[in-house]
Order: C-alpha cells, then sequence, then structure tokens
C-alpha cells in the first residue's frame, strides 16, 4: 500500500512512473467527505481529492473506504505516466507567452524602431500601390486590378503579426490570450495561404497574356478575373479552420512559453502534453498541399511562358516579355524560398533563432520589398504612382 502525505485540503497528486493507489478512511461522524476525481488517459493522470474531514493523527490515508457498515470500497489503481520536470498540468490555458526576440533593453528598442519603420514603410508602400490602381483608368486591366488586391493583401498579412510584435517588445508580461494566440494563427495562416493562390493566377494571368495574347481578352474578362479574386479570398481563409481547432483541442502544458513572435503550429505543439503524429501528419500534409499546390502551378505557367518567349525572334520583344514577368518571378522566389523552409518539412529540429528570422523574412520583409519589386520594374506603374503623387502635392497645396 502507498500513502501519501497530505500538504493541504486541496491535493494535487502527481507521481510519475509508479503505480498510484490511494484510500480514505471513512469519515468521522460528523464531518464531510467530497472526493473528485479527474482523469487525463493520454499523458498524464491526475487525482484530486477535495477534502473536508478530520485526519488520522499520523495524517496519512491509507486505501479501503468503508461506505456505511456492509459495502467496502475496492482500491484506485492508476499507472501515472513520467511528467517533464517543471511543468504544470491544466485543463483550461487562459494565455501564452510570446517571447519575440530576446535581448537586453537596448537592443530590444532598436529592434522595435527598425520594425515599426519597415511597417510604416510596407503600409504606404503598398497602398500606394492600391491607390494608383483605383485612380488610374489606365490600370484598370486585369493584371494591375490582381496586382492593386494583392498590395491590399499584404497589408492585412503584416498587419496580422507586425502590431502585436511591436507591443510586446514594450511589455513587461508579454502574453497574449488564449484566443488572441490561435485568431492570429488563423489570420496569420489564412492571408498567407490566400498569397499562394493570388501569386498562382497571377502567373496564369501572365501566361494567358504571353502565350495566348488573342484569345487573352476573351477569356480574362472582368468577370472572369473578379472570380478569380473572390475565389482566392474564399478559399484562403477557408483552408485553415480544421486545423486549427485540432490543435487548439490538444491539453497544453505549462508553463505557456511559446518561444517565437507569432503563433505558430511548431512552437504549439512544443507545449503539449501529449504527443500528436497524426495532427502533425495532418498539418505538415495540409502545409505542404497548400505549398506545393500553387507553385507547381505557377512553375507550369512560367515554363509555357519561358517556351514561348525562347521562340519569340527579336532580342526587343524578348527583354519585353521576361520584364513583364520578371518582378512577378523575384517576388515567388523570395515569398517561397522562405516558405517551403519554415512548413514543407518539420522544423522541431531547428534553433528557435532559426524559425524567428526566416519567418521574419516572409512576413515582414516580403510585404515592404514588394511595391519597389513592382514599381522599379514595371514603367506603368512607375507613371502610375508618379501621378498619385502629384495629385497629393496638389491637394495639400489648394
Amino acid at each position: 500500500m502507498i500513502a501519501v502525505d497530505h500538504c493541504s485540503s486541496t491535493e494535487t497528486i502527481r507521481n510519475p512512473g509508479v503505480l498510484l493507489c490511494l484510500g480514505l478512511q471513512k469519515p468521522k461522524k460528523d464531518s464531510g467527505l467530497r472526493i473528485s476525481f479527474t482523469v487525463h488517459w493520454n499523458k498524464y493522470k491526475i487525482i484530486q481529492a477535495f477534502l473536508s474531514t478530520d485526519f488520522m493523527e499520523d495524517k496519512r490515508m491509507n486505501f479501503g473506504c468503508l461506505l456505511g457498515n456492509k459495502i467496502v470500497l475496492s482500491f484506485l489503481c492508476v499507472f501515472s505516466t513520467v511528467l517533464e520536470p517543471n511543468r504544470s498540468i491544466t485543463h483550461a490555458v487562459i494565455e501564452f507567452v510570446l517571447l519575440g526576440f530576446s535581448g537586453h533593453k537596448e537592443m530590444q528598442n532598436l529592434l522595435f524602431f527598425l520594425i515599426l519603420v519597415v511597417y510604416i514603410l510596407t503600409l504606404l508602400g503598398n497602398g500606394a500601390i492600391v491607390c494608383a490602381v483605383k485612380w488610374d483608368k489606365r490600370l484598370h486591366t486585369p493584371m494591375y486590378i490582381l496586382l492593386g488586391n494583392f498590395a491590399f493583401l499584404e497589408i492585412w498579412y503584416v498587419s496580422s503579426t507586425v502590431p502585436n510584435m511591436l507591443a510586446n517588445f514594450l511589455s513587461e508580461t508579454k502574453t497574449i490570450s488564449f484566443f488572441g494566440c490561435f485568431f492570429q494563427f488563423y489570420l496569420f495562416f489564412s492571408l498567407g495561404t490566400t498569397e499562394c493562390f493570388f501569386l498562382s493566377v497571377m502567373a496564369y494571368d501572365r501566361y494567358l497574356a504571353i502565350c495566348r495574347p488573342l484569345h487573352y481578352p476573351t477569356i480574362m474578362t472582368g468577370r472572369f478575373c473578379a472570380t478569380l479574386i473572390s475565389g482566392c479570398w474564399v478559399s484562403g481563409f477557408l483552408c485553415y479552420p480544421v486545423p486549427i481547432v485540432l490543435i487548439s483541442q490538444l491539453p497544453f502544458c505549462g508553463p505557456y512559453i511559446i518561444d517565437h513572435f507569432v503563433c505558430d503550429p511548431g512552437p504549439l505543439f512544443a507545449l503539449t502534453c501529449v504527443p500528436a503524429p497524426a495532427i502533425k501528419l495532418i498539418c505538415y500534409t495540409f502545409n505542404s498541399m497548400i505549398i506545393f499546390g500553387p507553385f507547381l502551378s505557377i512553375l507550369g505557367s512560367y515554363t509555357l511562358v519561358l517556351r514561348a518567349v525562347l521562340r519569340i525572334p527579336s532580342g526587343a520583344g524578348r527583354h519585353k516579355a521576361f520584364s513583364t514577368c520578371g518582378s512577378h518571378l523575384v517576388v515567388v522566389s523570395l515569398f517561397y524560398g522562405t516558405l517551403m523552409v519554415m512548413y514543407v518539412s518539420p522544423t522541431s529540429g531547428n534553433p528557435s533563432g532559426m524559425q524567428k528570422i526566416v519567418t521574419l523574412v516572409y512576413s515582414v520583409v516580403t510585404p515592404l520589398l514588394n511595391p519597389l519589386i513592382y514599381s522599379l520594374r514595371n514603367k506603368d506603374m512607375k507613371n502610375a504612382l508618379r501621378k498619385v503623387l502629384e495629385e497629393l502635392k496638389i491637394n495639400q497645396s489648394s
């Protein structure tokens, strides 16, 4: 028989790797006894005994509890699994701690300033493209309408992580609520998925414009373009509810510290109390499908474009075709290069610092570079942006 010291009126029993057999003696006549058991059978077992009774003089509880005069309770035996040291167990998580980027106060202030400047420039650059496409009627073509939607998407994509990151630099606790963490998870990954779909649609648009120029006006109509844009937005936000619900239902062990600046599946899986290979496999398979599906579509479109461009006899024609697609290829390379490093293969073995840097590149740096890439390599966009700036100066002077 195993006896357990009673430390308080509410005792949580955790005895790793041994057989727990606990019993309670019959309570005194005028005392009450209430026992509730909560057992989690996946990786840990908890038995909580809430007692409001007098204990034996040696303050030990023994097996065998007599109910009435004739009924004898059989003892309860529970195998508990080995628990990791210094990790408490709970059934309800209220909040997580996002560590973000570690460093002394001066380094934190420098990172805060740099990321704030990047964020403001990203909003201005992508906002300028949205305004240029909206105000310049010469840009009311499928190519630029897609580009305007893509710039609008980038504004929301960077805003799903950076404001909370900046707040964490100034916060002492660096906490985020359970709901806030998974909402950020959903928003960040849904917008990232939408971006994958937009890049694929933009590649298809370039394929039609270069490989099938005579059929382009009849295929890429305004209605068809609007359908593609709506499909990107809707499908992007319908992909991740199932994986997020599966992960959110897992039991998490404390301390609830996420060694990242964003709620990401890798650090969240590291906090789970139970191994979840099936859910991990589902998530990584899902991520691979979402990444590789649009990527193969982009690869196929530009393979056909390259083959068509190489058939153009004049060098000027080839240069014009390459310049039209060059900016898009640069954006695809930046985005997909970092995305595949992060999510196609499990990154649990990679250092957390490397994960943060890679995530920072595709979630913060890439949205900053996109307006520069598209505007510097596109003559029509540069003219439209110049026109927007001139109109703003006129409005300010008047």
